[in-house]
């Protein structure tokens, strides 16, 4: 476990109480008993040590910043703007590893959207929004991932637009937010595309970077056009075609390298 998050924020004197899931996963399963340490996450970004000092009758009790340690807020030396991932609705189960994948990556927002060949429906399930926060939560634990990771819900093609509208208003300028359509053919109209690599469109440092990834089945010409419309940049990585839970891990991990090592290389002007 390389962090516990704690939903709740400690009492006045340091003391949290965890109980239920929390309880039966750190006494049960990593088997943890008092005197015992374990590092944490508080709800407000900060980070701690918590001794445990009691777990009895399904409580743990435990101290945060022991042994005169202080919660440290935590200082990525490598600061990238938010990644947002706009996710077609896949079939099945692949929604899941999909989100525990993406909240392993420090992806900041998942926001699954319904497409034309998508096979599940946009709906809201709070049973299905419950379970995408568990994954979320036990993903971040394990990797240690500071990105409070949030899954919206599933919205359709309209409300996608209209929610990416919001997201490009509330900037001071609208061309600071990037928004980039991953699609397994290049797409060539007559008209030269504005870049053809990561590195052109990373270069000027959105403030938000926003992924679609289609569903089985990729997406229409009309679907294409109608993301282009609304300022989406389109782009072909490789020459392979990748299953939609496979890409969406591909291109954020390849978008997160990107910002995260922007400073260690540059890029070739045009002659």
């Amino acid at each position: 476990m390389k962090q516990f998050i704690l939903n709740t924020e400690p009492d006045r004197d340091g003391i949290v109480r965890l109980e239920d899931k929390d309880y039966k996963y750190l006494i049960r399963v990593r088997r943890l008993a008092a005197g015992e340490c374990f590092p944490a996450l508080l709800p407000n970004g900060e980070r701690t040590v918590v001794q445990i000092i009691s777990a009895d009758n399904g409580i743990l009790t435990g101290k945060c910043g022991f042994s005169g340690e202080t919660t440290q807020k935590i200082e990525n030396e490598k600061t990238i703007p938010p990644i947002i991932l706009f996710q077609a609705l896949p079939k099945g189960e692949k929604m899941d590893l999909i989100v525990r994948q993406a909240a392993e990556c420090g992806i900041s927002e998942i926001i699954p959207f319904e497409s034309k060949f998508s096979i599940a429906k946009a709906s809201s399930n709070e049973r299905k929004l419950s379970r995408w926060d568990r994954i979320v939560k036990e993903a971040r634990q394990q990797s240690g991932s500071k990105t409070a990771t949030v899954v919206k819900n599933p919205l359709t093609m309209s409300g996608l637009f209209e929610c990416w509208e919001k997201m490009r208003s509330n900037t001071l300028r609208g061309n600071e937010v990037l928004g980039l359509l991953f699609h397994h053919l290049e797409i060539d109209r007559g008209t030269p595309l504005e870049h053809k690599s990561l590195h052109s469109y990373l270069n000027s440092i959105p403030t938000v970077a926003a992924l679609v990834i289609g569903p089985e089945g990729g997406f229409s010409e009309s679907e294409v056009s109608d993301f282009q419309e609304n300022g989406f940049k389109v782009i072909t990585i490789g020459d392979t075609v990748l299953r939609t839970e496979t890409a969406a891990l591909f291109c954020a991990a390849a978008v997160r390298i990107l910002l995260l090592e922007r400073n260690s290389w540059e890029l070739k002007q045009p002659k």
